[in-house]
């Protein structure tokens, strides 16, 4: 099972740790505010009131043993610092760490850290990507040039197959998924709809209306898919 430790209860901190926690792993929390600590101690494996910036009540947990280290402070630009540079010296193999800003995230990076994250940003850039376009109903950047994007299927492959459709040569892009609703069996009295997700569709896959497409490629070849 793997261990976590995540430094800083915010609201970004917070949401790791629960989700962390909702997946089967071990969590610790860390926080100065005792009131957060309190509230998250019954949702993960322990919540520590301490200030992550004092070295000797760091080095007192004991957190070298810990698979992954999540600094989830983004405001206190210091603190931030210094809790990176303090785990990496602690041997924790892998530190990812919440940036403010660019300059914020180079820091970081100086210090140690394996990954720098800039979560608001990044749902920023996703919600005005969904909103600008009226087929994209989420995007998922992989780099700066790779995406993968969720698309409602285009009228022209309404019908033929993913073979027959062949948007591997004629785009540049490669269909992970297919999502559309069907039927929901009848069991236990429901009724009505469920989505079926359909992982490496076979080449006999047929495009439906409403089906909704996971898209891989690059961000100038999704593009011209987009506008097919």
């Amino acid at each position: 099972m793997k261990q976590f430790v995540v430094i800083g209860a915010g609201r970004f901190g917070r949401e790791v740790a629960t989700s962390l926690s909702a997946e089967g792993c071990q969590v610790m929390l860390l926080d100065s505010d005792d009131t957060l600590v309190q509230q998250m101690s019954e949702r993960v494996t322990q919540a520590i009131r301490v200030d992550v910036c004092d070295d000797k009540a760091l080095e007192s947990l004991d957190l070298g043993d810990m698979d992954v280290a999540v600094v989830a402070i983004g405001s206190k630009i210091e603190a931030s610092i210094l809790a990176t540079m303090k785990l990496k010296e602690l041997g924790i193999k892998t530190v990812v760490s919440k940036a403010g800003s660019a300059a914020h995230s180079k820091i970081l990076s100086r210090v140690g850290a394996d990954k720098v994250i800039f979560p608001e940003k990044d749902m920023a850039v996703r919600l005005a990507r969904s909103l600008v376009s009226s087929t994209i109903s989420d995007i998922i950047e992989l780099s700066e040039d790779y995406s993968i994007i969720e698309i409602k299927a285009p009228e022209h492959l309404l019908g033929k197959s993913l073979v027959q459709a062949d948007v591997r040569s004629r785009f540049g892009v490669d269909i992970v998924a297919f999502k559309r609703m069907v039927p929901r069996q009848e069991k236990d009295g429901e009724t009505g709809l469920r989505e079926e997700v359909i992982i490496a569709p076979k080449a006999a896959e047929v495009f439906r209306p409403n089906d909704t497409l996971v898209v891989l490629g690059h961000m100038k070849d999704l593009a011209r898919f987009e506008k097919s």
